[in-house]
């Protein structure tokens, strides 16, 4: 294989055609056999992969070397209004997420990563979105057969039954609401670029969502969820085994393919 054959393998999983905005081959390889994967990859892991002889690099986050990263977070509001969020709505729920994430790509040093990729002509891409998305898809068959009646804590259980939820070292916790709680309607937040924060979790919870589902929420955003008088629950599954929900079943793939894959930085645990 080579490496836009392996980034069209992640895109068929999910039935796209186009390299999602923060997903990117760096540096393009042919015969690929031997990959060295993690959820994030530098110039030192790099380096470590020619040395040690693989055929190309893949990371799971993008490297910083994306200035297009904005762009994802319109997925936020495509699931916003898949939940029933109406469309105005939804489009000024993640204005202030996109318009953080394009600053951060004009301050970025977008070249140092890919640039070290081509002076040691190591092979190197990036794929977020389309696995995120397997993970996603997992992730709400796990919910979807719960009925309404069931506590949040029974969703908890659920998800935990999950292999990579099963073996993490990060415990599924409800940081919003409680585990005694209704579960009512609930919707899984992933996939989207980065965690939606309070503008976005507020759509949710002011349009018909009792409870939603991010992998992670950075502690300011928490707290204006928890002050918000008309929050609902807000479940937080775990950022990196969350992450390798959708990266395993590629994973799979790669090898039935006939690549050999090493797991480094977090894929490891699996």
């Amino acid at each position: 294989m080579n490496t836009t054959e392996i980034m069209d393998l992640a895109l068929s999983m999910v039935g796209i055609e186009e390299i999602p905005a923060d997903s990117q081959i760096y540096h393009h390889g042919e015969n690929i056999r031997k990959v060295l994967f993690g959820i994030d990859i530098g110039v030192a892991e790099l380096s470590i992969a020619k040395q040690m002889g693989y055929d190309a690099v893949i990371a799971h986050h993008p490297t910083g070397a994306i200035r297009t990263f904005y762009s994802i977070i319109d997925e936020h509001a495509r699931q916003l209004m898949e939940s029933g969020v109406p469309e105005e709505t939804a489009w000024k729920a993640i204005e202030s997420l996109k318009e953080q994430r394009e600053l951060w790509g004009i301050i970025t040093n977008t070249e140092h990563v890919p640039s070290f990729a081509r002076l040691i002509d190591m092979p190197f891409l990036n794929i977020h979105y389309p696995l995120d998305q397997i993970g996603r898809k997992i992730l709400q068959r796990v919910v979807s057969g719960l009925p309404e009646e069931s506590t949040v804590g029974e969703m908890v259980d659920k998800l935990g039954a999950l292999p990579e939820l099963s073996r993490s070292d990060v415990p599924i916790q409800v940081k919003a609401g409680s585990a005694e709680n209704k579960l009512g309607k609930v919707a899984v937040s992933h996939g989207a670029g980065t965690n939606g924060g309070f503008e976005i979790a507020r759509a949710y919870f002011d349009h018909g969502i009792d409870t939603l589902v991010y992998i992670h929420v950075h502690y300011p955003e928490l707290k204006k969820i928890r002050e918000y008088k008309e929050h609902g629950n807000l479940v937080c599954t775990g950022h990196i085994t969350s992450d390798l929900i959708g990266i395993n079943p590629f994973i799979s793939e790669l090898e039935k393919a006939g690549i050999e894959v090493t797991r480094v930085s977090g894929l490891e645990q699996m």
